[in-house]
């Protein structure tokens, strides 16, 4: 017995960034798309991670696994902490929200770093995705989220938590995901390979882990 799965796509990106993840994926499984995360942003729409969890959090109809990616990590966190109710685990994918890694610069080289290895084989499937989010969305979500400490707030959570990188995520490196996993008492992977995007480029190890993590034992 399986706990359904809620999936919400990273800054910018949209169901198909999950593609090679779902397919993978025997239990039954809703991609929800967010404003600034895969969506178009209102002009005065908040997209603080906290705010975004309400809204996540109105569209989930049963205690499911939440799986975040990238920025959308720091909305899943704050929705398990503001309705537990709803979430059975966590699973974090490539997660930001280090509060030390708040420059621009730092964010810039770390990404460029990381998309390099993938950009050949990846620039074709997100550049659709960025562009039907917007950028002027994008950009207002990832300032939201460069001031959310996703550190200060998962000691907060009380579900089983699962983070899990690419061996070359410099975006998301070993010591931050080691550093989350500590402070929620979760489990921390980093996988033989990919980097920032591991919902497309390591989407059978992906759903392994999200499919544990869904697992129900026959008591409950």
């Amino acid at each position: 017995m399986s706990a359904p799965v809620v999936l919400v796509p990273g800054l910018g990106l949209g169901p198909e960034s999950y593609a090679k993840t779902v397919e993978h994926l025997t239990t039954p499984y809703l991609v929800v798309t967010l404003p600034g995360y895969g969506e178009p942003a209102g002009a005065r729409e908040d997209l603080h991670p906290r705010a975004l969890a309400v809204a996540l959090a109105d569209k989930i109809r049963e205690r499911s696994v939440l799986v975040g990616h990238s920025a959308s990590c720091q909305i899943v966190v704050e929705t398990a902490i503001i309705d537990p109710e709803l979430v059975h685990a966590l699973v974090l994918v490539a997660p930001t929200g280090d509060a030390r890694m708040s420059s621009w610069v730092d964010r810039t080289v770390r990404w460029l770093g990381s998309a390099v290895p993938e950009a050949p084989r990846l620039i074709r499937v997100v550049t659709p995705q960025y562009a039907r989010t917007t950028l002027s969305s994008i950009a207002r979500a990832a300032e939201a989220a460069r001031h959310h400490d996703l550190a200060a707030v998962i000691t907060q959570v009380r579900v089983p938590v699962v983070i899990v990188r690419g061996k070359h995520d410099l975006i998301s490196p070993a010591e931050w995901v080691e550093r989350l996993a500590e402070l929620s008492h979760g489990e921390a992977r980093t996988l033989e390979s990919g980097s920032h995007m591991p919902v497309l480029t390591n989407g059978p190890e992906v759903a392994a882990l999200i499919q544990r993590a869904a697992a129900v034992p026959e008591s409950d």
